[in-house]
């Protein structure tokens, strides 16, 4: 930190890059979204869909935490529109699970390769242990009880991508 600067003054640097870093990170998947009439929550849906396929709605409510109308409304919208579809719980015959459907694999693909070229991008600048680093910092701004349930579905969601949950 520079000798003249405020530990304010930093906090106020790292809260405006945040600010500009999300609205540069969402701004292709935005674009992609735009053409098919959905909205960010959108996005946020169907991104958990893919990344936890076979999600319960009450576990997409906890992750989001949305209201069940908000989630309703959002989740008509890509069922109507054919890129998720609800399946029954074969342990529980109540629960409706997600899954994205071929469509809603291909928009999720589409709208996640921006961001991972992004990603790709900075990784290759600053080298892999800044990037670890950069992550688990992104971890601590999490909040410290919400932390251990967001490993695990972390966790659970590269399982499932491998095809081996």
């Amino acid at each position: 930190m520079s000798k003249n600067k405020k530990p304010s003054d930093a906090f106020t640097d790292a809260i405006e890059l945040m600010f500009f870093a999300y609205r540069d990170f969402i701004d292709d998947p935005d674009t992609i979204l735009a053409a098919h009439d959905f909205g960010r929550a959108h996005h946020r849906v169907l991104h958990f869909v893919a990344v936890s396929p076979g999600i319960s709605i009450a576990e997409l409510l906890d992750i989001l935490r949305v209201t069940k109308q908000s989630l309703a409304r959002v989740l008509r919208d890509l069922i109507d529109a054919g890129y998720i579809e609800q399946r029954i719980g074969a342990s529980d015959r109540r629960k409706r699970l997600l899954h994205l459907t071929q469509t809603g694999k291909a928009l999720h693909d589409k709208l996640i390769a921006p961001q991972q070229a992004r990603f790709a991008a900075v990784r290759q600048a600053v080298g892999e242990a800044a990037f670890e680093q950069w992550k688990h910092t992104m971890r601590l701004v999490i909040n410290s009880e919400d932390r251990e349930n967001i490993d695990q579905l972390i966790t659970r969601s590269r399982a499932a991508a491998a095809g081996t949950e």
